[in-house]
This record gives C-alpha cells, structure tokens and sequence, in this order.
C-alpha cells in the first residue's frame, strides 16, 4: 500500500539520479546540470513555501514532488513530480499527483496549478489523468510571460461530488 509522506532527505541522492538524461532533468524541473546534483534536491526544500512529499511503497520511494503554498494568492501548485524510472508505466505518477492535490486542498487551497515543458507529453497526459485541465489560454500566455518556456498550464479540477441515488436533483 502507498502512502504519501513528508519526503525524507536521506533519499535526495536517489530521486536527483532519477533523470536519465540532461532533456529529462530540464523537462523535469528546468535543471542545466546534469547529473543533477543531490544538493539541488536538498535546497529546493529551504523556503519555507515548499512542502517536498515522497510517495512510498512499504517504504520504498516511488515517486518524489512538491507542494508550493501561495498563501497571497491563495493558490497551491505541483512541482518537480518525478517518478522512479523503476516504477513507470504503472500509474504511479497519476497517484502521486492525486494526492499531492488532496494534501493541497486539506493545507487549504481550492486552486491548485501545475505546469508542465510542452514538449513533456507523457507527463501532460498523467496530469490530465488525475483530473487537472489547461487554463484559459489568455491566462496561460500571463502567467507565461516571465517565464524561460511556455509552460502548459493546468488546473485541478477536482471530480464532482457523489450525490446518493435517492437524493433529488438540483433544482428540482
């Protein structure tokens, strides 16, 4: 069973090998370095608005991402999720993303973002798999205007309530 749990630093050496190439590590999280050095891994968590989460299996590390708390926006975003090479394929990014969301909203964010390289496809699709959906292009073209690539941009939409079977329709 999963679990996702504040990310241990012991493992920072693990996930900053995960890339297996300079174009994943700059797709992953806009690294120039490559191998990416541990020591990247281990300051990303020194602001104090980032929330660095591992995704682990009978405390294995599967996958590692981050929750970044923008309490003057009043907004969340996902960042630098990367799932061991290991365990790919197998829909364990799509878990991670669902429930670095869910912590997300239980800190108190409604709007949670993410963005995304465009040219990282399959990391595209595992966003749009959990439930997150592109903002408005003008938005989009906003937020991208300081930023070094024009960033898919992705919100969660999170899935509508169940309504019980004998419980009347809206409005109705």
């Amino acid at each position: 069973m999963t679990e996702l749990l504040p990310f241990d630093p012991a493992h920072s050496a693990a996930v900053a090998g995960w890339p297996a190439s300079a174009t994943e590590a700059v797709l992953w999280c806009g690294a120039r370095e490559f191998p990416v050095p541990a020591r990247t891994v281990d300051t990303w968590r020194q602001d104090d608005d980032v929330h660095a989460f591992g995704l682990y299996d009978e405390g294995r590390l599967l996958a590692y991402g981050e929750v970044w708390h923008d309490t003057e926006e009043d907004e969340a975003e996902l960042a630098r999720l990367i799932v061991d090479p290991g365990a790919r394929g197998r829909g364990v990014g799509r878990e991670l993303v669902r429930a670095l969301a869910e912590r997300a909203g239980d800190a108190g964010f409604e709007d949670v973002f993410l963005r995304v390289h465009p040219d990282n496809e399959r990391a595209i699709r595992c966003y749009r798999g959990a439930g997150f959906t592109p903002v408005d292009p003008g938005l989009a073209r906003d937020w991208n205007a300081a930023q070094p690539v024009a960033y898919v941009w992705l919100r969660h939409e999170p899935a509508p309530c169940a309504r019980p079977a004998d419980s009347p329709a809206e409005g109705g």
